[in-house]
C-alpha cells in the first residue's frame, strides 16, 4: 500500500508541475488582441480564438490537468479510508521505565516570607 501512494505522489507532483510549465509555455489568445484591434480588421474570432482550435499544448495540458485532478482525489479517498492517523507510537519499546515523581512530605511548612529589609 505504501509503494502505492508513492507512486501516486509522484504522479501528482509530475502532473502539477507539467501544468504549470505548458501554461507557462502557451501563447495566450489575449496577447493578439491588441495588435488586432491596432489593424482595424479585427474581429471577435481573432480576439478570442476559435472554440475548435486545440494545439498539441492545449491538449497536453487537459490532459496533464486530468492526471493531477484524478490523483488528488485518489489521495483524498486513501486518507479517508486510512486506519492510522498521523504518528503512531503504540509498538515503541521502551528500555526503561519513567521515574515516578517524589511524593510531597506530609508534615512540610509553608516556606517563610523574606525578612524586611532595614532602610538606611
Amino acid at each position: 500500500m505504501e509503494a502505492f501512494k508513492t507512486l501516486i505522489w509522484i504522479i501528482n507532483i509530475i502532473s502539477a508541475l507539467s501544468v504549470v510549465v505548458l501554461v507557462l509555455l502557451q501563447h495566450g489568445k489575449g496577447a493578439d488582441a491588441g495588435a488586432t484591434f491596432g489593424s482595424g480588421s479585427g474581429s471577435a474570432q481573432g480576439v478570442f480564438g476559435s472554440a475548435g482550435n486545440a494545439n498539441f499544448l492545449s491538449r497536453a495540458t487537459a490532459i496533464a490537468a486530468t492526471f493531477f485532478f484524478a490523483t488528488c482525489m485518489a489521495m483524498v479517498y486513501i486518507h479517508t479510508h486510512t486506519n492510522k492517523h498521523g504518528l503512531d507510537f503504540s509498538n515503541v519499546k521502551q528500555t526503561q521505565q519513567a521515574p515516578k515523581p517524589a511524593a510531597p512530605a506530609e508534615n512540610q511548612s509553608a516556606p517563610a516570607a523574606p525578612a524586611p529589609q532595614q532602610q538606611k
